[in-house]
């Protein structure tokens, strides 16, 4: 693999477009014996395989929706499958049009950021990214901030560099800048001043159970706050004080304490090495979750989790309808 890593962003105002930055970029990986993914919509699904022809048959297409279903596991699995080919002696080479259409402002920022943190996580693998963002359906904040997580942009076959690129790790920090609104005034909560792992994850499932948080979601959601309790008595500080609530769609789990914690750099928000201690700490945190929310700094530390909730369904009563 002699050309270097590359992860560029592909505005687009219609099929035209699409096809004239998506085509060469795919063809190319076949005819260099790449390993070509591509992570669409059906639609575009479509577009492509008509446009190429036999050479469709050696792209691997995946739904985007599957592909982009949570930031941390897609980051994890597009490196694994980079370090595979790497290993082989060839290239990972992916279109993948990220799914931005009906998230939460959150869900944005976290995607945001994974694009962002791929330039560091994917940088020695020699992979090759390419990102379609519809310039007509996607909102101008979006392509905006695809200018500041992509070092080119696509134009028909040729890449100019983003001129509003920012290095990852100066974005990240961008993430965190806002601090996190309280917790509502009823959530539920406690100060911990011994820490009992075994109370405090019972603490935490009943509070659970009472929600519609499915079983293999608690167990998840037990093994994170154990390792974020764990680290706020390793680096943190007391008192250390535990709260829970619940939003629309979600269970939200905060620890707070009053240190400044030594986090590095990212907290967790890379894979570990393949080859490093087999702890994976805040790493593994952030993929059990739905979400993970840090601040640290002038004496408190504040993690948040968020797992999601299935709706409560509802199911119709013969005997409201009178007959």
């Amino acid at each position: 693999m002699s050309e270097a890593f590359s992860h560029r962003v592909l505005p687009y105002g219609g099929v035209e477009e699409f096809l004239a930055g998506a085509l060469p970029f795919l063809r190319e990986g076949v005819a260099a014996g790449d390993r070509v993914m591509a992570a669409t919509c059906l639609g575009s699904e479509m577009l492509l395989r008509d446009a190429l022809g036999a050479a469709a048959d050696r792209v691997e297409f995946v739904q985007a929706d599957t592909w982009y279903a949570h930031p941390s596991r897609t980051l994890a699995d597009c490196l694994a499958r980079a370090e595979e080919a790497a290993g082989q002696g060839r290239r990972l080479r992916l279109l993948g049009e990220p799914v931005w259409t009906c998230r939460a402002p959150l869900e944005v920022l976290e995607w945001q950021r994974a694009e962002a943190l791929a330039n560091v996580a994917l940088a020695h693998t020699g992979a090759r990214l390419l990102c379609p963002y519809s310039a007509r359906v996607l909102p101008a904040g979006v392509i905006a901030g695809a200018r500041k997580t992509h070092p080119e942009t696509v134009r028909g076959a040729q890449a100019v560099p983003n001129p509003g690129y920012l290095d990852p790790w100066a974005y990240n920090a961008a993430c965190d800048r806002e601090p996190l609104p309280p917790p509502p005034e009823h959530a539920d909560g406690m100060r911990i001043d011994l820490v009992d792992l075994y109370w405090l994850r019972a603490y935490v499932a009943d509070f659970a159970r009472q929600t519609t948080l499915p079983e293999d979601a608690l167990q998840r959601l037990l093994v994170a706050v154990t390792e974020v309790m764990t680290n706020a008595t390793l680096h943190g500080a007391p008192p250390i004080h535990l709260r829970l609530w619940t939003e629309p769609a979600a269970l939200v789990c905060e620890v707070r304490d009053a240190g400044d914690w030594n986090g590095g750099t990212g907290f967790g928000l890379l894979p570990p090495p393949s080859d490093g201690p087999g702890r994976f700490g805040l790493w593994a945190v952030r993929l059990l979750c739905s979400h993970v929310q840090i601040r640290t700094g002038r004496g408190a530390t504040v993690v948040r989790l968020r797992v999601g909730l299935p709706p409560v369904r509802v199911t119709e009563s013969l005997t409201a309808y009178p007959a």
